[in-house]
């Protein structure tokens, strides 16, 4: 391989980073080479010459098997589970005839049949991975060979061939454009599947290049291109063309990279620089990880330690046995000598080990692992089936593309989303705009009708049917002839850089670059300024109907930095005008001093736009003479042909121009949200949840969007900025934050003392934005909180994570690219971490796909919580792959997310429903399935290990060994099946409504080792009981004729019945929810237990095998005997009598909010009138996405400025080249504090002081779920279990009090000399006439007193009753106090 002697200094900042994420393993699929390619030199139209760098192939390969590798491969991945290696342990052992009590065919076939599921699971899946490949390499792509165009196959497409694109054709690989069917060699080309951005974008061929359209000219072309490696820097590339003996500079916007799609462009020819792994779209990919659950892992824990067990057992047998061999047995050797080859008491003792080891093995039945493939895959298909998660606009369902991570769904903690196109439809409208101090666009009368949609056809033929606007009073002002008006649609028509087309006379099609610019451009369009077409050095309008052509002299380009982009036009008259539009923030400073009025005017207006989530642009424009644009033009030539400093010296131009303007107004532009996402981020907030947005966008854009979808409100108590450049800058800015959180969360507390309420980093506003930042984290200005000046202590020292765990109040976190990058090396992991998993919402700007996923990485290491990834496009791929949960949007960016994905659906709202509904479902039924499945297993296995020390320690089993096979295959198989499927604690709707339901999955509550151990007791006494009962019984038990029930095979069926009963009765008390099916499973394997012992027992089997079947008519002796049912009875209740009493107790004394729930809806089932007057669904209503915006973040003075605009375009031309809820909605929702026990246990305090009635654990229903009236509770009880002590009582009866407690409030039936009653029984209780009417299921109005089980249901702070007062309760905010 030819190498630079001296590696170009502008490519470090690309070959650097990637060598230290390859070190990570993040880089996703690697070229397949083993050597580090620190260049790359490819040489058009010569394979012989590329060939000898071993470049990739253009083949991609995502599956992990082939015919070959299958079998070996796969087994070798299914014997790393520790249960596979056990029972193939297992299995060898009980092929030994000296040590096995069982016959081998009890392991091996349900061994066989696990692994023969799980290999055609597996083959399966790698079967749809390779046809998924194979229709990638197998489509067709023209290359051009030996002077002419042959059709080949992707994957047959070499480095260095140059290759046919044709409109709407996918990029095969990573191309350098060579020419265009378009002037100027420009293509047009969309790159959803690499960046989630459904925007045209521009590329453009070097110059030299852009004439070889004809074949014979580009066979003939042998340029040599030298440039960096592969990496995954989707906008960046450095190279150098080298041809007739000249050298050309290539930028990105000479590429063209695979995933993108070519549109509106006839054709175009490009040179294969890289291929297939080596390509950015597969660089970025990410690696296939092999995902587990938490369970999962823990199971494997669990068999280690129940191994361990198993050892131990055995070990004591054998002891056993050798005392009893040496003491007892060695006076039979007369008549009953050791099997040949035992010849002394410790080699008896080491057999009998091994033979114990086989019999005990059933305390983990391979049938385990078998039934939780079973129970996913029955989730799998209730995901699949739900119609609730079926989106009918697009024909797609929920689908669930794995079968392993189902109840992970219920424990997920961390949710990382995209947002272009996963929040937002990327669909964008002209809203509101502000002309010369007139606000335009909004509603005249709120209480009017709906105003009509303007039509505007009359008016302008031209107008474009789709556009939406209803103020009359701006059509009206266009019509009348308003100078203002018309300057101000002028500029939107003529500032811009959309390409139109015009397909027939009047039907005028955009290609806007940004859907910002679309959105503004149509809007002009049909107020009378239609865009018609456009040169390199004209721009041809339609203004109210007259054409007009104005030349176009220069394009002031847009960029991050400026933050605006201007136009420099000289109409048909002669007079040249520069037209400007961008960011409030750096145009109102460069507006002529004549414009103050007007200013302070237009940036209300801006305020209250910018409140309502929408994205906002000021326009200004000025006049230039002609020797001023002499002069200028002659400076910004210069500048534009400078060699070095180019952009510095455009900038320093682009500023001298840019002054003294004059201010037109300002536009607002809403970008709609998917349906329900507001509702959604609100509930899964309210579930403890936190949401991360992590997007390709920038910040101003993120913002907005993050308060339109309510991820940020007006309620936080601090939202935070990281923008620093440097290390140091960050590092600084995330430590002042936390400082700030830790001295707001004591102030909130009240634990300050006086005069130490805080202390503010600079330029922190009401909302917690700074203005003035430029992200070296020294400004420094006073901040105010709760209208009090702040004081300065000195900063505290940096806090522990303990601490910044038990921070109270609500934060956010806005973090851009640069800052980020510098976030996540290793030594500052840390403070990233803790500062970022305080806050409620974190959102990160201008992040690369590929810190997407190390974001991931990072939460994953460092917090050990569950993570679900969600996103629509390519760009998300590697980000769903890093997740423990990946979660694929079906949208307008491709398939490539939903491939990578582990669930997918159509739209961001169907994921609340799958977690809170599914998920928590899912976690609940394998927990109680797990839980269930080792009692009943200890409780068959440990009946064993007693009865050793009573039959000389020789590994006697107890039981017929047909018993012993079918125990875990059919006689306890199927109820245990039903329940782990179907069983569910409360309906549906409960846990949406109730989102605190699904705190316990995400504490791991329901299953966890403590767990475990309770089941392994209750197992262990539970085969005592079994034993010795029936032992103690019989031994003296006597037939009615006299003859002893004290034999062997009459206690082993008694024994036996008497187990199938207690665990048949204990799955009854642990079904929750009854089916017709678990009716069929639970009493039909009880049946069947039956009907094959007497068929195992008949006299008809024992004819045919005698050998086999030795309890020849023992079921029928033995169960005619009352004595054995007596017995059997009395076990059963000695079993099954204290987990009742247990259960009873924890419900009535220390009931969860599962139990609260399900009395709630006992109570609703049997009450279906109406206890107060309903108004008509008052709540919905203000909660509604379709009301639209209701309020405004009151004193939020930023700038809404969000412009989804790139770099570059302005050259290429001229060279020829929010909807917003009301945050009250949130505000009522959302529990801000619960000391319930679900969140002392997060925060691990121990305190055993009396919880106060006000700190009553809380859980908010979703904000589109609530119905139903709750019936009240004492505040002494807490329905999360914290204090609790009396139940939830009906709304309208007298209920008992309890430990000295009072009676509960009564309804607002009641009249008012009972409800003063409560509060004089009880000084804690508080009484709210606030609750929900509820007729049935259906949603109602507001009625019935709610007492302090409704905050901490739905997390209502009450302060007075209001009983005449519908609508949710006013909720103050009080940051002060104790709560």
């Amino acid at each position: 391989m030819t190498v630079l002697k001296d590696l170009p200094e502008k490519w470090f900042p690309v070959v650097l980073p990637l060598q230290r994420r390859k070190q990570k393993g993040l880089n996703g699929a690697k070229s397949q080479k083993k050597r580090t390619e620190e260049e790359r030199r490819v040489r058009a139209n010569d394979r012989e010459y590329n060939e000898k760098f071993q470049y990739a192939s253009n083949c991609i390969m995502t599956s992990k098997y082939n015919i070959i590798t299958f079998l070996p491969v796969n087994l070798f991945e299914q014997f790393q589970e520790v249960a596979n290696t056990y029972f193939l342990f297992l299995l060898i052992l009980q092929l030994i005839p000296q040590i096995s009590s069982l016959s081998w065919f009890t392991t091996i076939v349900p061994l066989a049949l696990v692994l023969s599921i799980t290999a055609v699971k597996d083959a399966t899946d790698d079967y749809f991975r390779h046809k998924s490949d194979n229709q990638v390499n197998n489509r067709q792509s023209q290359v051009l060979i030996r002077g002419s165009l042959q059709n080949e196959k992707w994957m047959n497409v070499r480095v260095g061939d140059i290759i046919k694109l044709e409109n709407n054709q996918f990029v095969a690989a990573d191309l350098l454009l060579l020419s265009s069917s378009e002037p100027h060699g420009l293509c047009y080309i969309e790159t959803a599947e690499l960046d989630g951005e459904t925007n045209m974008k521009v590329r453009q061929s070097v110059s030299v290049t852009s004439e070889l359209g004809d074949q014979n000219n580009l066979a003939s072309f042998d340029g040599e291109v030298v440039c960096e490696p592969p990496n995954n820097k989707l906008d960046r590339f450095c190279g150098t063309l080298y041809w007739r003996d000249k050298k050309y500079n290539l930028t990105n916007q000479n590429m063209l990279l695979r995933g993108c799609v070519l549109r509106n462009t006839e054709a175009c020819y490009g040179l294969v620089i890289f291929a297939g792994p080596d390509t950015k779209l597969m660089q970025n990919s990410g690696r296939t990880k092999f995902k587990r659950t938490s369970i999962d892992r823990l199971m494997n824990t669990l068999v280690l330690w129940i191994f361990g067990f198993l050892v131990c057992m055995g070990v004591i047998l054998a002891v056993g046995n050798a005392v009893w061999e040496r003491e007892v047995g060695s006076l039979f050797q007369s008549y009953l000598p050791w099997d040949p080859p035992v010849d002394n008491f410790l080699f008896s003792a080491f057999l009998s080990f091994w033979s114990y080891v086989i019999i005990l093995n059933t305390v983990v039945p391979i049938s385990l692992y078998v039934s939780v493939e079973v129970i996913r895959l029955g989730h799998s298909y209730f995901i699949n089936w739900d119609q609730q998660m079926f989106c009918s606009q697009c024909n797609t369902a929920a689908e669930a593309r794995t079968t392993t991570l189902n109840e992970e769904l219920g424990q997920v903690e961390y949710i990382f989303s995209d947002k272009t196109g996963t929040l937002t439809q990327n669909i964008m409208s002209f809203n509101k705009c502000s002309i010369n101090g007139q606000t335009y666009g909004e509603a005249t009368d709120p209480l009017a009708p709906q105003p009509t949609r303007l039509d505007f056809t009359p008016f302008n033929p031209l107008a474009d049917q789709n556009f939406y606007f209803y103020d009359d009073t701006l059509l009206e002002s266009v019509k009348v002839g308003d100078s203002h008006t018309h300057e101000f649609f002028r500029l939107l028509s003529l500032c811009h850089t959309v390409m139109s087309e015009e397909k027939s006379e009047g039907e005028l099609v955009y290609k806007a670059q940004s859907p910002d610019e679309g959105a503004l451009v149509t809007a002009a369009r049909n107020f009378g300024f239609v865009f018609r077409s456009r040169t390199p050095g004209t721009i041809t309008t339609t203004e109210m109907g007259r054409p007009v052509t104005y030349t176009l002299l220069a394009i002031l380009d847009f960029n991050n930095i400026r933050k605006r982009m201007s136009v420099i036009v000289r109409n048909p008259e002669g007079r040249i005008r520069l037209y400007c539009k961008g960011a409030d923030t750096v145009l109102l400073e460069r507006l002529h001093p004549c414009n103050q009025e007007l200013m302070n005017i237009t940036s209300d207006h801006l305020n209250e736009y910018a409140a309502d989530g929408l994205r906002t642009l000021a326009l200004a424009y000025r006049d230039v003479s002609e020797d001023e644009w002499e002069t200028w033009s002659e400076s910004h030539r210069c500048a534009d042909k400078a060699t070095n400093c180019r952009d510095d010296r455009l900038a320093a131009a682009y500023e001298e121009i840019e002054q003294d303007m004059m201010l037109l107004g300002a536009t607002a532009i809403e970008d709609k949200l998917q349906e329900g996402v507001p509702e959604t981020i609100a509930v899964l907030s309210l579930a403890n949840i936190k949401i991360w947005v992590l997007t390709g966008d920038k910040q101003e854009t993120a913002v907005n969007i993050g308060y339109s979808c309510k991820m940020l409100t007006d309620d936080m108590t601090e939202v935070f900025i990281i923008s620093g450049h440097t290390v140091q800058s960050v590092r600084q800015e995330l430590r002042r934050a936390r400082d700030r959180m830790i001295v707001l969360s004591r102030s909130r507390d009240g634990e300050k003392e006086e005069g130490m309420e805080g202390w503010a980093e600079a330029g922190f506003m009401g909302n917690g934005f700074r203005e003035g930042q430029e992200g070296d984290g020294t400004a420094a200005a006073a901040a105010t909180a709760g209208g009090k000046q702040l004081q300065c202590p000195p900063p505290p020292p940096p806090p522990s994570n303990n601490l910044m765990d038990n921070i109270s109040g609500e934060f956010a976190l806005v973090i851009n690219g640069h800052s980020l990058a510098h976030a996540l090396e290793a030594d500052m992991e840390t403070e990233f971490v803790s500062t970022a998993c305080a806050c409620k919402a974190v959102i990160c700007c201008r992040v690369t796909p590929l810190q997407k996923a190390q974001v991931v990485e990072l939460i994953k290491k460092h917090k050990k919580a569950v993570t679900l990834a969600i996103g629509d496009g390519a760009n998300d791929v590697s980000m769903i792959k890093s997740a423990h949960i990946g979660v694929g949007i079906s949208g307008q960016e491709g398939i490539q997310a939903v491939l990578a994905s582990d669930y997918s659906f159509a739209q961001f709202r169907f994921l609340q429903r799958l977690l809170l509904v599914h998920g928590r479902w899912s976690y609940l039924r394998m927990c109680r399935f797990l839980c269930y499945f080792f009692y009943k297993n200890f409780a068959f296995t440990m009946v064993h290990f007693w009865f050793g020390f009573f039959c000389g320690f020789s590994a006697q089993t107890v039981y017929d060994q047909y018993f012993i096979t079918l125990y875990n295959i059919v006689y306890t198989s199927l109820p245990v099946l039903a329940m782990g499927i179907f069983d569910q604690d409360v309906p549906d709707k409960r846990s949406l409504e109730y989102p605190k339901l699904y705190e316990p999955g995400q504490l791991n509550l329901l299953f966890n080792k403590r767990e475990f151990f309770i089941c392994i007791a209750q197992g262990i006494y539970t085969s005592v009981v079994l034993f010795f009962v029936p032992f103690a019984v019989l031994s003296d038990a006597t037939q009615s004729t006299g003859v002893p029930l004290a034999d062997y095979q009459t206690f082993a069926v008694t024994t036996a019945t008497a187990l199938v009963i207690v665990v048949s009765v204990q799955i009854a008390l642990d079904t929750g929810f009854w089916t017709v099916i678990n009716h069929v499973f639970v009493w039909g394997s009880l049946g069947s237990y039956f009907t094959i012992m007497f068929a195992l027992h008949s006299q008809t089997l024992f004819r045919i095998f005698p050998n086999q079947f030795h309890f020849v008519g023992s079921a029928q002796s033995t169960l005619l005997q009352p004595v054995v049912w007596l017995t059997i009875a009395l076990a059963t209740a000695i079993c099954i009598v204290p987990v009742l009493a247990f259960r009873f107790l924890k419900v009535d004394l220390k009931p969860q909010l599962s139990d609260t729930v399900r009395y709630t809806q006992l109570v609703r089932q049997k009450k279906r009138k109406p206890i107060g007057r309903s108004v008509g669904g008052a709540w919905r209503g203000a909660g509604s996405a379709s009301e639209g915006r209701l309020g405004a973040r009151g004193g939020s003075r930023r700038s809404g400025y969000a412009f989804a605009h790139q770099e570059g375009f302005g050259e290429l031309i001229t060279s020829g080249k929010n909807m917003r809820l009301s945050s009250l909605a949130l505000a009522t929702f959302a529990s801000r504090h619960s000391s319930s026990w679900i969140d002392t246990l997060r925060r691990k305090k121990h305190t055993h002081t009396h919880t106060p009635p006000s700190a009553s654990g809380e859980c908010s229903p979703a904000p589109s779920c609530i119905s139903g009236s709750v019936p009240p509770l004492s505040n002494s009880s807490s329905v999360l279990g914290g204090s609790q002590d009396t139940p939830i009582e009906e709304e309208t009866g007298t209920p008992p009090a309890q430990n000295g407690q009072s009676d509960l409030a009564s309804s607002t039936q009641t009249q008012p000399a009972s409800e003063a009653a409560a509060p004089q029984a009880s000084s804690q209780a508080v009484t709210l006439t606030a609750g929900r009417t509820h007729v049935g299921d259906s949603p109602g109005g507001w009625a019935a007193t709610l007492g302090s089980v409704q905050e901490a249901l739905f997390g209502w702070k009450s302060r007075a009753a209001a009983s005449n007062s519908p609508g949710p309760p006013s909720v103050a905010k009080d940051t002060s106090q104790i709560v």
